[in-house]
């Protein structure tokens, strides 16, 4: 697949994070997460992004990631484009990206760098630095300690032919709207705040109609639905599933940082297709948080 392929692709349609498996160890289950990606697929997503932020790319060591991706390709081949997840310092990105198009992967989404603040200059060049160790699609996620805007992108835009998205996990609309002004359809964008189908109404007004979406992993029903009535602008229908789950939900999520893996492993858990406890730092919710997700989840019926 061409990284204009892989663009198109990811231009329409819902996306989403699969959790990554780990047993009661806390070791990496690929049989589980080998069945959860066939559980996943037929329902309809645009591409599944594998070793993701809810796949807790960040607490995987390198062996674990390359069994991660391996199993993502192998179990959705011909079924739906697989992402894999890179980050961490410009060489380690650059080996993690690398891997992922050994492996197979059709694109890699590059993830913050973390901790380590640097200027908007210094972003881009590690930004350039992996498009071009690697000939797959890459898609930048604009979030945390990366915060790209349009003064960088139109430089990597002409320089790195396969850097074809732009995710968005800040929320500053502003320079969303700076954004798609200037690069116009240069790029595939994305919505990537946590719970997106909050803010997607208001971002597909700025031409930003794709976003990924966690709750897929445990409602992928309500997921899709969510997002129909999104792409047809059916406000009632978005209006009752935000008042009746979403807004609900982020009561949940919000009360500790971390949460936004977390509550998703838990609400897979809930409904049968339970994928280990979080790996440390994060944590698991609490046994009062997870009987109001139940109570949640039930009122939805079945998925």
């Amino acid at each position: 697949m061409s990284p204009q392929d892989l663009q198109q692709i990811i231009s329409s349609g819902l996306l989403s994070f699969p959790l990554t498996d780990f047993d009661a160890q806390g070791e990496f289950e690929p049989r589980g997460y080998a069945q959860r990606l066939e559980w996943l697929a037929p329902y309809g997503a645009t591409a599944l992004f594998a070793a993701g932020g809810t796949g807790e790319f960040f607490s995987l060591e390198p062996g674990e990631y390359s069994k991660v991706v391996q199993t993502a390709v192998d179990t959705c081949r011909g079924k739906v484009p697989i992402i894999a997840g890179a980050g961490g310092g410009t060489r380690q990105a650059i080996a993690y990206a690398q891997e992922a198009e050994r492996l197979g992967a059709q694109g890699v989404l590059l993830l913050p760098h973390y901790l380590t603040e640097a200027s908007a200059d210094g972003v881009a060049a590690h930004v350039e630095a992996v498009c071009r160790s690697v000939k797959i699609g890459v898609i930048v996620y604009n979030r945390a300690v990366c915060r790209l805007g349009p003064a960088q992108l139109e430089p990597l835009a002409e320089r790195c032919p396969n850097l074809v998205g732009f995710k968005d996990g800040i929320g500053d609309i502003e320079m969303m709207v700076n954004i798609r002004e200037r690069l116009g359809d240069r790029f595939a964008y994305l919505g990537g705040l946590p719970t997106a189908e909050v803010y997607a109404a208001a971002y597909k007004a700025l031409g930003v109609p794709v976003y990924s979406s966690a709750v897929f992993n445990f409602v992928p029903k309500m997921a899709m639905d969510f997002y129909a009535a999104v792409a047809s602008d059916d406000r009632a229908t978005q209006s009752r599933l935000l008042r009746e789950f979403f807004l609900p939900y982020l009561a949940i999520r919000n009360r500790c940082a971390g949460y936004a893996v977390s509550i998703v492993k838990s609400g897979a858990a809930i409904v049968g297709r339970a994928a280990g406890p979080v790996r440390t730092p994060l944590t698991d919710l609490k046994p009062d948080e997870r009987e109001q997700l139940a109570a949640l989840i039930a009122k939805l019926g079945p998925q």
